[in-house]
């Protein structure tokens, strides 16, 4: 069945980033958080950054445009505004944009939701809470406020909600839900929900809704599906709506594709990338199919590299023919790529040839749009010169033989240190460390002079020996104000590094980092993932001197930080013309000579971090067991030559651990530090025995401002207990200090000092 023109939607984006091109909303915002300016201020900026975004893409030749796109900090919380599944807690806070802060980001005596992290991204969203009690009604009106604001720019938009499905699975029993309660047990009064918001938006001119299902994309029981199912007949039964949508990415929907087809939904968006396999289950026979708008997902946004326009256009003509309209979009939601590669006027050419971000991917769909509807000869020219930039990558010398080399000489004694226990007996003599020492994730907070020094280090402005001064001045003071506190053990503060990841990147051969390539990690933070684009490789140490110096100045050990492969993979957009695992490979041998430089420099501890560790799990249990292996070989690689002797530390936040509890336990780290303060401990029964070294479960929240008090510190550490013994607890925060203010980073680690020394008082006499 041929679908009408009029009743499609176009070649189309997922959705856009909005922290702006040069991060306009993360500085209004924190503007507002410190009070310097208003909340009309931030609401100015907010509808400048929306305005731009709609008439760009507009102009850009989409045929629609995605609409509530937009949030001041996350889209998940957004929607649990809308539906009114706000935990009690926050009952008391009335105002939209303040509900949603605090839920963020917790209140004095009222603990912010937990975040985690948004399938295998690097994006946290806030995790919804609901019970049986929870009071699903209309609430935050900021869909249809948006979608009006569009229409008075001209431009009707395609207003983008997570679906009610998704949103359930994504959610968390709230506390004092009674045991064998599920989130999805609301789907039936949530539907009734989303039924109310689609009649409003049909009521103000609204054409087309879509909504992201992207849970749907990874394993999902029977009754999910069925459940999916029912939903979306209701939905589709209602008088009052718009057109629907579905879209699912990150992988392939599978089984949950014929249950949407049933439905009565008038489109599907597919992601054709991550989720390829979904083409063999596209054929006439699949019921309802054939009366479907399907748009096919083949322009990665995911990952920066430019688009094989002749594979991406023959993959969307195998659905020709098969469903009712066929139209080209990205696979997903551009929000994990930055805005516009144009503005990197740095990058060599070779390595711009590989690349496009959002604006050029934007260019990319409406370029493959017409040569679907009008045939490839209409953009004949365009496709002969992506295919002669495709020529010179093709070209261009990636491959460093020594490291393939190197690597393919190493053997299993490689990957192995000594025996757990063994070390544990060097490393409490060596160390000397007291029952539950204390300690910080790595970094401190940076000042504004130090990310000026930085800059104007980087521009050329001031010499490297006046910023190595500066830095060495900044870590003086660092380690001299962590011995008042009275930490156990110290880290120098990094203040020469920009982000965990991109410093490494921009000392390693293989990478190329870009000046504004920015992506939304979190509310307001927002970090440059570097281009990992050929054979990795360390051609002088990184981080031994600023250790080496650290360690000068005190008796006291001071942690050796490097950031691990896999995080190193997971927040860069890495090359694809190989396999993940080799790749990590290749950054685990990097590291492990920095970490025998650092050890030959008198380092003791050494930590190594895996916050990413979880987040590239794959969505398919049949994947797992390979990425898992790959991902601890690498790690081991890293540290696996250092003695004995050395402490080997790791950390891991925003994770279900749970699910790779048995890789934790394989990375055979002496200490594992783990996020655990927003979940109050919980993760902890999901860890058990499962780590049977030194764990320091994060006892504070450092993305909230509020300052924990002794007590609550001492009953976090309490909590710890119940699961791990003395002998194995470390106090630490849950995750670096680096965007925390000082006053506030002094007073929470001055209560951490002297919860630690109550516990051990307790427990040493007890």
């Amino acid at each position: 069945m041929s679908i009408p023109s009029s009743s499609t939607i176009g070649s189309t984006v997922l959705g856009y980033p909005r922290i702006g091109p040069d991060r306009e909303l993360k500085r209004a915002t924190e503007s507002y958080w410190a009070g310097r300016t208003d909340a009309s201020a931030l609401h100015d900026v907010a509808a400048g950054l929306r305005r731009d975004t709609w008439t760009g893409l507009r102009d850009a030749g989409l045929g629609s445009v995605p609409g509530n796109t937009f949030s001041f900090y996350d889209h998940v919380g957004d929607t649990a505004l809308a539906v009114g599944a706000v935990p009690e807690r926050f009952a008391g806070v009335t105002d939209p944009l303040e509900r949603l802060f605090a839920m963020a980001r917790g209140r004095t005596g009222v603990p912010a939701c937990e975040m985690t992290k948004w399938f295998d991204t690097n994006y946290h969203y806030l995790v919804p809470e609901v019970g049986p009690d929870t009071r699903l009604a209309p609430g935050s009106r900021k869909a249809l406020d948006e979608f009006r604001e569009a229409l008075r720019c001209g431009i009707t938009t395609r207003p983008v909600l997570v679906g009610p499905v998704t949103f359930l699975l994504l959610s968390k029993p709230a506390d004092g839900a009674p045991e064998g309660f599920r989130p999805l047990d609301l789907l039936g009064p949530l539907v009734e929900v989303y039924r109310d918001l689609l009649a409003e938006l049909a009521e103000a001119g609204a054409e087309w809704v879509q909504l992201d299902e992207p849970a749907f994309a990874a394993d999902r029981t029977p009754e999910e599906v069925a459940a999916l199912r029912r939903a979306y007949d209701r939905l589709a039964s209602a008088t009052r709506r718009p057109k629907i949508l579905v879209a699912s990415y990150f992988g392939e929907l599978g089984p949950a594709l014929p249950a949407l087809a049933a439905t009565a939904v008038e489109g599907l968006a597919l992601d054709l990338v991550a989720g390829a396999a979904d083409l063999d289950c596209l054929d006439p026979e699949v019921p309802g199919l054939d009366r479907k708008v399907v748009l096919a997902g083949v322009v990665d946004g995911r990952n920066v590299w430019r688009t094989d326009l002749d594979r991406a256009l023959a993959t969307a003509q195998r659905l020709v023919g098969v469903a009712g309209r066929v139209e080209v979009s990205t696979s997903c939601s551009l929000l994990h790529v930055p805005y516009d590669l144009t503005a990197e006027t740095a990058l060599p050419g070779d390595v711009v040839d590989m690349l496009a971000f959002a604006r050029q991917k934007v260019a990319e769909v409406v370029l493959l749009g017409r040569a679907l509807r009008e045939g490839p000869d209409a953009v004949a020219a365009d496709l002969d010169a992506a295919r002669a930039v495709r020529e010179r990558v093709a070209a261009t010398a990636r491959r460093d033989e020594r490291v393939r080399s190197r690597l393919d000489a190493l053997g299993p004694d490689h990957y192995r240190r000594g025996h757990g226990d063994v070390r544990a007996t060097v490393q409490r003599e060596a160390l000397g460390l007291p029952v539950v020492p204390t300690t910080t994730i790595g970094s401190f907070p940076q000042t504004a002079q130090i990310r000026r020094d930085r800059a104007a280090h980087r521009s050329g402005t001031i010499d490297t020996g006046t910023y190595t001064e500066r830095m060495r001045q900044e870590i003086v003071r660092v380690v001299r104000l962590q011995e008042d506190i009275g930490l156990d053990v110290l880290v120098h503060g990094e203040p020469e590094r920009n982000d965990m990841v991109q410093y490494f990147a921009e000392n390693l051969d293989g990478f190329a980092t870009t000046d504004h390539g920015w992506v939304q990690s979190y509310g307001s933070r927002c970090v440059r993932p570097p281009i990992l684009h050929s054979d990795v490789s360390r051609p002088r140490p990184i981080t031994v001197e600023w250790a080496r110096f650290a360690q000068s100045l005190s008796d006291a050990p001071v942690k050796g930080m490097l950031t691990g492969p896999v995080t190193i993979l997971a927040w860069s957009f890495v090359r694809d013309d190989q396999a993940l695992g080799d790749t990590a490979r290749q950054v685990g041998l990097a590291l492990r000579d920095e970490a025998l430089d650092l050890e030959a420099a008198g380092i003791r501890i050494i930590q190594v971090d895996e916050p990413a560790l979880r987040e590239l799990l794959p969505l398919h249990e049949r994947d797992r067991a390979a990425y898992l292996e790959w991902a601890v070989d690498a790690f081991r690689l890293a540290v696996g030559a250092v003695s004995d002797a050395t402490q080997i530390h790791t950390h891991l936040c925003y994770s279900e651990f749970g699910e790779v509890v048995g890789a934790i336990d394989g990375l055979d780290a002496d200490v594992t530090t783990v996020e655990a303060a927003r979940s109050r401990m919980e993760v902890l029964a999901d860890l058990g025995p499962g780590v049977p070294r030194g764990l320091g479960p994060g006892v504070y929240d450092v993305h909230s401002p509020e300052v924990p008090g002794t007590d609550e510190l001492v009953d976090q550490l309490g909590a710890a207990l119940r699961h791990i013994g003395p002998d194995r607890l470390w106090a630490n925060p849950d995750c670096g200090l680096k965007t925390r203010g000082e006053a506030e980073t002094v007073a929470a680690l001055t209560n951490l000092v002297a919860a630690a020394r109550r516990v051990r008082d307790s427990v040493t006499t007890g």
